[in-house]
């Protein structure tokens, strides 16, 4: 078992730790990212052969996407197979030395190839096993296969996105997984400090996270609501109902920002700025219900000033007034933005695409942790590139046992 180092060291805050990643896709990966871009081991364990999934999505030349590289960054990549008893033999191996093993099979997967939570607490008592599904690991539909997109659909999220006159859309970002990847990690780090300070835990140290449920929490009042005022939401194109003023209006170089002057005193200040000062003083107005119910009066009188200014001038002028604002960006915007550079959230390495290595700008670490940072270390790795390493490193594994496991197709 390894163990964190001191807090006098300048190591990254995770430095010590060791994770075991089984999971595949977007959720699993998504957790261990967070613990290796903060100084943990993270292991990822791939099929032979295929590897993640991931490598194949969304890319255009190269034999690994973007995508892939980019959630499996600073992680160790070693391929095993887990159906063979030798496979399954290793990864038990594996978790004696692991603080946290992270998966996201359907349920019952791992107990089918002997690698469920008792397997694995029975070769390292302390280990943490963080379980992501689609429906989570109990009731009637524990079973079923579930993705982000249609947890984000089950949990309510797609009946609420969108215009009201057209079918619901799709976020184009994968929400359900990464909330249930932040569950994910918030699960184990509990679970971890638990037993850092001595507290007893009734049988496995498992944290069960489903998909559907991290969606339903971002969902606010939608239950609530429809119990206390009858209201069931419904889409309201690009705003939230109640939250008014605030949406995206256009500009005069056919550009579009983001203004939120929902507040009592933002609104205030908003209309001001755009030369409307009488419905900003507009006793009518005071509250965000009544803004409500003249949403169409007021985004028209915001749209009208905006349409006549750059994005850069409305972020420049509301900005100034304490106007929460910003442009709606696309990645070319986002990549050359200061504020963007000046934070890390761009970083530059030095990946192959196809032939030969490329400098590539890769998200930067969050959360910023000033005197014990994470870091952008390497780039999503090469099927399997760290298989010798880490079964001779961490398992002490030689040569010729690896080769026969090679042979074998075990890794």
């Amino acid at each position: 078992m390894t163990h964190p180092k001191s807090a006098s060291q300048v190591d990254p805050p995770l430095s010590g730790f060791r994770v075991l990643e089984l999971g595949n896709f977007i959720a699993a990966p998504f957790a261990s990212r967070i613990f290796a871009d903060f100084g943990a081991e993270v292991v990822k364990i791939e099929r032979p052969g295929a590897g993640d999934e991931l490598r194949g999505w969304r890319r255009s030349r190269g034999s690994t996407s973007m995508m892939f590289r980019t959630i499996a960054r600073n992680k160790k990549s070693i391929t095993l197979d887990l159906r063979t008893d030798e496979g399954r033999e290793l990864v038990l191996d594996l978790a004696r030395s692991c603080d946290v093993v992270i998966e996201n099979f359907r349920p019952g997967t791992l107990e089918r190839w002997g690698l469920g939570p008792e397997e694995l607490t029975a070769a390292n008592p302390d280990v943490v096993l963080v379980r992501i599904s689609g429906y989570g690991q109990t009731g009637p539909y524990r079973d079923r296969a579930g993705f982000g997109g249609v947890a984000e659909a089950f949990a309510g999220l797609r009946q609420v996105t969108g215009h009201p006159d057209r079918p619901p859309v799709r976020p184009a970002a994968p929400i359900g997984d990464a909330l249930a990847g932040l569950y994910g990690a918030i699960s184990a780090l509990m679970l971890l400090l638990a037993r850092a300070h001595g507290r007893p835990h009734a049988g496995p140290r498992v944290a069960d996270v489903a998909l559907y449920e991290s969606v339903f929490m971002a969902m606010e009042s939608l239950v609530p609501d429809m119990d206390a005022y009858g209201e069931i939401r419904r889409r309201t194109a690009g705003n939230l109902p109640g939250v008014v003023p605030s949406g995206v209006y256009p500009t005069s170089d056919g550009q579009s920002v983001m203004i939120a002057g929902n507040s009592s005193g933002v609104f205030g200040r908003l209309m001001a700025a755009v030369g409307r000062p009488d419905l900003g003083e507009d006793p009518a107005l005071a509250d965000g219900s009544a803004r409500d119910a003249r949403e169409s009066e007021l985004d028209a009188a915001i749209s009208d000033w905006t349409r006549r200014r750059t994005a850069p001038e409305v972020v420049e002028v509301l900005g100034t007034a304490g106007v929460p604002v910003g442009p709606v960006y696309d990645a070319a915007g986002i990549a050359e933005d200061p504020h963007f550079q000046a934070r890390g959230m761009v970083r530059p390495l030095k990946v192959v695409v196809e032939e030969a290595p490329e400098e590539i700008r890769f998200p930067g670490v969050v959360p910023r942790l000033p005197g014990a940072p994470g870091d952008v270390r390497w780039a999503g790795p090469e099927l399997g590139e760290h298989t010798g390493e880490v079964l001779g490193g961490v398992l002490g594994l030689d040569a010729d046992r690896i080769a026969a496991l090679r042979a074998k197709g075990v890794v």
